[in-house]
């Protein structure tokens, strides 16, 4: 087995980074980062309240002049140090965030931290490419030119779900594009972005550029998403915490970028790939114990289908491993808590009032009672307007409906609020062409459920949010533009003044 990450050592001086070194906060409270595996306290740390946000924007604005007059090609050359800094940092990473999460550790080091790793080689390539519409005399009179420059300072807050990879998301395209940012990880998930913070110093990034601010939503969260001086904030969680979010935010004005929850649908035609569907189900609906606002949660199978489906996904979860986060045989870690456990038992335990538990619907008995395990869940039987078709469970379990027409499957697919991600399954290219235009959210897979690249955006519809994540389309987020329009005639008295004042010659 892996060596669990010694945490209080590598934390002791405290769990927030401002202006290049670690210290602790100042609100009074502490913390404890829990492994959810065990219930075990890793480690405990002073809160950040809110005059160390205060710090950390001013660090961040002191920062600010500097690194946004860095060329695209210094900022490029430190991005690509960082990227190495973190490869050379992978094992502790991955040991981090298994033992913060409790993700397998084969997840950490198989997805988490190259997909990080990834992320910021490719936006040190992407530094040097911030363009805008060529130089050209669209007046007649004037050439136009557009500059993208920074917003400004960035406060970001990210979720404990996936806590290294969206700091990686939050922080690269910010500062590849020459903001600089305070980024606040969730509380209770602090390790991986303190650790990427670390690596980024090493890499020789100026000290102010990145901060971090380990604190609770409502003191450290709210203050910075208000603050005067935080020109744009960037949020990913909860549908609800993100209306609160857009509430403070609107506030002050600030450009907002909310990444929301989701309820993927699953739509799998009566021509599909029944093995692949039923793999490809079970791999999407339980990827981080079905923790990602991606997962497949609600699949849509054609009857035909519908019966081999629901067989074919209850024997292969019931093959799934729960297990020690850090043995490499344990397929499924903990939940993050034991209160997200007992919330995602009561889901399950409020369905059997009208629907049928395949398989699951309950937390393991003997070693693993002990940590906030629940076994990979299948569902049918529920109505297409029941809370467990509807509501984001954030756990491991699928809902499994039938359908009839294409029609009704696509409609199906498309009633609920959200609109993050979906996947359409089968051999007809015109088929999953249909699927693709008409499923409404940010991405739909065909054939295939949860994979992401560097080069591609992350982002949803509807009540999942707007804005984008990963990409060069994440520019749009971080960077203003700006028109510049420079007179070629060099004539004193413009024949447009004369419709200001005069006469015309």
């Amino acid at each position: 087995m892996d060596q669990r990450f010694e945490v209080t050592e590598r934390f002791a001086e405290g769990a927030q980074f401002i202006a290049g070194s670690l210290r602790s906060g100042t609100s009074g409270r502490t913390q404890d980062v829990v492994d959810p595996a065990t219930g075990e306290t890793v480690l405990r740390y002073e809160l950040a309240g809110t005059g160390d946000v205060d710090a950390a924007v001013a660090a961040a604005a002191q920062a600010l002049p500097g690194w946004a007059r860095a060329t695209p090609g210094e900022r490029s050359e430190a991005l690509h140090r960082f990227a190495a800094a973190l490869a050379e940092d992978a094992e502790d990473l991955a040991a981090a965030e298994s033992l913060n999460c409790g993700k397998p550790i084969r997840l950490s080091k198989e997805f988490d931290v190259p997909g990080t790793i990834d992320n910021a080689a490719f936006f040190a390539g992407a530094a040097r490419h911030l363009e805008g519409k060529a130089a050209g005399e669209y007046s007649g009179d004037h050439t136009s030119v557009i500059r993208r420059e920074p917003v400004g300072v960035v406060g970001s807050i990210a979720p404990w779900n996936y806590p290294l990879q969206m700091a990686a998301w939050k922080v690269l395209p910010a500062i590849a594009a020459g903001n600089t940012i305070v980024l606040k990880p969730a509380e209770i998930t602090p390790l991986t972005s303190l650790l990427f913070a670390q690596a980024a110093q090493r890499a020789g990034l100026p000290d102010g550029v990145l901060n971090i601010v380990s604190g609770a939503g409502r003191d450290a969260g709210e203050r910075l998403v208000g603050h005067p001086d935080v020109a744009m904030t960037s949020f990913t969680g909860s549908t609800a915490v993100g209306k609160r979010v857009a509430e403070i935010a609107t506030g002050t004005v600030k450009r907002l970028h909310l990444e929301l929850g989701g309820k993927a649908p699953f739509v799998v035609f009566d021509d599909a790939d029944l093995e692949a569907a039923v793999h490809g189900a079970v791999a999407g609906a339980l990827i981080n114990t079905g923790q990602d606002c991606t997962a497949a949660t609600r699949a849509y199978v054609q009857r035909p289908l519908y019966d081999a489906f629901v067989s074919g996904v209850a024997d292969l979860m019931a093959t799934v491993r729960p297990g020690d986060p850090f043995d490499p045989d344990t397929d499924l870690g903990p939940l993050i808590s034991h209160t997200q456990r007992d919330r995602v038992a009561g889901f399950v335990e409020r369905a059997r009032g009208y629907a049928t538990v395949v398989t699951g619907g309950e937390a393991p008995q003997g070693e693993l009672a002990k940590g906030a395990y629940y076994r990979p869940t299948l569902i049918t039987g529920a109505a297409q307007d029941s809370e467990i078709v509807q509501s984001e469970i954030f756990g491991p379990v699928l809902v499994v409906l039938p359908f009839d027409s294409d029609d009704e499957g696509l409609a199906l697919a498309n009633d609920t609020p959200y609109g993050l991600a979906a996947s359409a399954w089968s051999r007809d290219v015109y088929r999953t062409g249909r699927a693709t235009r008409e499923i409404n959210a940010g991405c739909v897979w065909v054939n295939d459920h949860i994979p992401i690249i560097s080069e591609m955006p992350h982002g949803g519809a509807k009540a999942s949010g707007f804005g984008k994540d990963m990409s060069a389309y994440s520019f749009e987020e971080y960077t203003q533009v700006k028109h510049v329009m420079y007179d070629i005639t060099g004539v004193a008295k413009k024949d447009w003044h004369r419709t200001i004042f005069g006469d015309r010659a």
